[in-house]
């Protein structure tokens, strides 16, 4: 069975940083991409970044544009979320997707961002 795992979640004081992990699993990851969204207290999924199956393409939200980087190992079937310069406004659960048939998602990783 598909199986995603995320990881890295935390408390974070703004300007600082926290590294995301999304572990696959059931399915031949290096085949799709992946991407990243968050769900803030009260509010909708927000799109925050994907990944091409090979990592030649990225992209980014325009509010997370600058700060976050995402990467792929295809050979541990892991995702990253290198997060910096961290704001109050980025405070949400973070999950992972895999672009494949009805989409799979993980269970999520909270992420505080608060002085």
């Amino acid at each position: 069975q598909v199986q995603l795992e995320e990881s890295g979640g935390g408390l974070a004081q703004p300007g600082g940083s926290l590294r995301l992990s999304c572990a696959a699993s059931g399915f031949t990851f290096s085949n799709y991409a992946i991407s990243w969204a968050r769900q803030a207290p009260g509010k909708g999924l927000e799109w925050v970044s994907g990944i091409w199956s090979d990592g030649s393409d990225t992209y980014y939200a325009e509010s997370v544009k600058g700060r976050f980087t995402i990467s792929r190992d295809n050979a541990k079937n892991t995702v990253y979320l290198q997060m910096n310069s961290l704001k109050p406004e980025d405070t949400a659960v973070y999950y992972c997707n895999i672009h494949y048939g009805p989409g799979y998602w993980g269970q999520g990783t909270q992420v505080t961002v608060s002085s």
